[in-house]
């Protein structure tokens, strides 16, 4: 037990300590951006910030990630929150918690399987760019002030690491807002800071059930919200889970992590905050900020309150510039630049899946339509090769009235007309021997073109014999097929 609490919370103290800082810094502009998208009072924001960070640690599945609340899916709430209200939002909250669950005990975090590398290098830098295009309205129409700040904000984040003794031990995107702050509280600079985002809610969060009527008209008007905000925050999880495995070369619990977003999610709807997910971004900075652990998740998350509630008036003095200074690094830091140095080597399918979903994702600003796009293009491009990995030869006996046709490779959809087209119906045979010992039927498609051979031989007079069907094979081809039934021609062509 013991154990076990010190390999998921505390075997990086120090490290996971001052990274749930730095992300809870990074946390508060956001938070307060994506309540305003939404159309919400900015406390929402940042209470379910707090409380999806501090719930995730404790149920998720892949330690070290942030969960708060997120653009992609303020983005989805601004129609019902201007039709209906917040009460109303609250209620969708809890219904995709609901449904963020169950979809955990369904496994459906499994699917990520099928999520190729080309679409998750896709993810990957749309929102790198997303995140980089999120910065320059604080970047533009200002006056040199703000650059000067960025520049140096950016200088110290990456050249802090290399000072002697310290440089390893404090995050230098923490330095980064620690100097940039004293400095510009010190000259009196007149720039954008995190007070100007928003009023800053100055009370601890309290229990509150949703206002709305327990009636089917509530559940017509909120369920296709929740269903998409659902899908859209496992998908955000998943593929950030996916991320941070491979930044930290440890395994995470997809399924876990569904039910536990679930979990959290539920619990921000109760006390008044929106539903979110995991964030690539913030869960960059923590990885990057030395976090690893469990802890990390809960020390932003509690770190976030205790700053916005008790710390409100310091927070508010912080620039902008060196808020959107840490945001720079993290899409420099997440954008995969091996993938533009790899267009040459890898295979043109995989280069178009990738940029497909980067496009997608950037003009729509939804990451579930562009990964929707990379899989069923990826998916496409999988179905035509494998449909090219078919071989039909064949043998005439010396007499020749009897043609042996030998299969070899996968028959579904793809590779039906190829199979059917590799027969020749109008050769003069008595009989025809159809091999299938290396082939295998994948689907009802398949079937179909084998009953379509066989009978348009039967029908030219010719003796037709199917060999060697692997069980697998077997099995949908008696379940589906017509050609050894009775009124074979006349099922066949729908009569």
């Amino acid at each position: 037990m013991l154990q076990t609490l010190k390999q998921t919370w505390f075997y990086n103290v120090r490290g996971d300590v001052l990274a749930g800082i730095v992300v809870a810094l990074a946390l508060i502009p956001e938070a307060i951006a994506f309540s305003i998208i939404a159309g919400l009072d900015p406390k929402v924001g940042l209470y379910a910030s707090f409380c999806i960070a501090v719930v995730i640690a404790f149920v998720g599945g892949r330690p070290g990630m942030i969960s708060a609340a997120t653009g992609a899916m303020a983005l989805l709430m601004v129609t019902l929150v201007k039709n209906h209200g917040l009460e109303y939002l609250l209620a969708a909250t809890l219904l995709c918690g609901v449904l963020q669950i169950a979809a955990g005990y369904l496994k459906l975090g499994s699917l990520m399987r099928f999520v190729s590398r080309s679409v998750v290098t896709g993810f990957v830098n749309a929102l790198a760019i997303l995140i980089f295009m999120a910065q320059l309205p604080e970047l533009t129409n200002v006056t040199w002030h703000v650059y000067a700040m960025t520049a140096a904000g950016l200088g110290i984040i990456y050249l802090f690491p290399y000072v002697p003794k310290i440089g390893k031990l404090i995050p230098s995107p923490l330095v980064c807002i620690i100097v940039l702050t004293a400095v510009a509280m010190s000259v009196g600079l007149d720039i954008r800071t995190v007070g100007d985002m928003g009023q800053l809610p100055d009370t601890l969060p309290i229990f509150l059930w949703p206002d709305v009527p327990l009636t089917f008209e509530t559940l017509a008007i909120i369920f296709p919200y929740s269903a998409a905000l659902a899908v859209v925050g496992l998908l955000e999880s998943m593929m950030t889970a996916t991320i941070v495995d491979d930044l930290t070369d440890t395994p995470s619990d997809k399924n876990r992590e569904c039910k536990g977003q679930g979990v959290a999610n539920i619990a921000s709807g109760l006390i008044g905050g929106m539903a979110g997910c995991a964030m690539i971004g913030q869960s960059i900075i923590n990885v990057k900020s030395g976090g690893r652990s469990r802890l990390s998740s809960l020390a932003a998350g509690v770190f976030l309150l205790l700053m916005v509630v008790f710390l409100g008036d310091w927070l508010k003095q912080i620039p902008m510039a060196a808020l959107v200074a840490v945001m720079i690094m993290v899409s420099i830091g997440t954008f995969s630049w091996d993938s533009l140095r790899n267009l040459k080597k890898h295979p043109l399918s995989t280069n178009i899946v990738m940029v497909v979903t980067v496009v997608v994702v950037v003009a729509t600003h939804n990451l579930a339509f562009g990964v929707l796009a990379g899989v069923l293009l990826a998916a496409m491009f999988f179905a035509n090769k494998v449909g090219h990995y078919m071989a039909i030869s064949s043998s005439l006996d010396e007499a020749g009235e009897h043609r042996s046709y030998n299969v070899t490779g996968q028959v579904f959809f793809s590779s039906a007309d190829k199979f059917v087209a590799a027969f020749d119906f109008k050769e003069a045979l008595n009989k025809v021997t159809i091999d299938l010992n290396r082939a295998h039927f994948w689907d009802i498609t398949a079937v179909a073109a084998l009953d379509k051979v066989v009978i348009k031989f039967r029908r030219e007079g010719t003796e037709v014999e199917v060999l060697g069907l692997n069980e697998a094979s077997a099995t949908i081809v008696d379940r589906f097929g017509v050609h050894d039934k009775p009124d074979a021609i006349d099922q066949l062509m729908g009569h």
